[in-house]
């Protein structure tokens, strides 16, 4: 399949995605959350960093950002050299099952993704489409198989 097509096809489902308003943006929220927690379902995380290997797909990585009571802040990215791509940074409400993308870092490396407009009005219209791109790469990193739930890695210390 040809970059034009791929190009075309992923333009016209972008297109087809439901008018952005309040209720859609919170629909992404609790859809990622629900993702993250099938990708990441221990919480607090037992580690500061770690990767989720498999043979389809590139290595996916993962680091604990900020930990809080109700909400933690992770990072999570493939890295290619030093360049990490999405780089998407997330903020988990754990207490309100929401997971937010507060920045992505990248994301002008898709020729698609730049013709939509980031810096649009509205709140709503400026978080939409990071949200939806981190809710869209959820469900591709678990249709890939990746998960963190049985990776080797390094486990924080228990208190107790």
């Amino acid at each position: 399949m040809t970059a034009g097509i791929q190009n075309a096809e992923l333009r016209a489902r972008l297109e087809a995605l439901p008018k952005r308003n309040l209720g859609g943006l919170m629909r992404l929220y609790e859809s990622s959350y629900q993702r993250l927690m099938r990708l990441l379902p221990e919480w607090p995380l037992p580690f500061e960093a770690a990767q989720s290997q498999v043979a389809q797909d590139h290595t996916l990585h993962v680091t604990s950002v900020e930990r809080c009571p109700y909400t933690a802040t992770i990072r999570l990215y493939y890295l290619f050299g030093e360049d990490r791509q999405p780089d998407l940074l997330i903020k988990v409400y754990h207490d309100a099952q929401l997971a937010e993308a507060i920045s992505v870092g990248n994301y002008h490396r898709c020729e698609v993704l730049r013709e939509f407009d980031f810096e649009a009005e509205s709140a709503v219209h400026n978080l939409w489409p990071a949200n939806l791109l981190m809710d869209k790469w959820l469900s591709y990193l678990l249709q890939q198989g990746h998960g963190f739930a049985l990776v080797g890695r390094p486990r924080n210390e228990q208190s107790g």
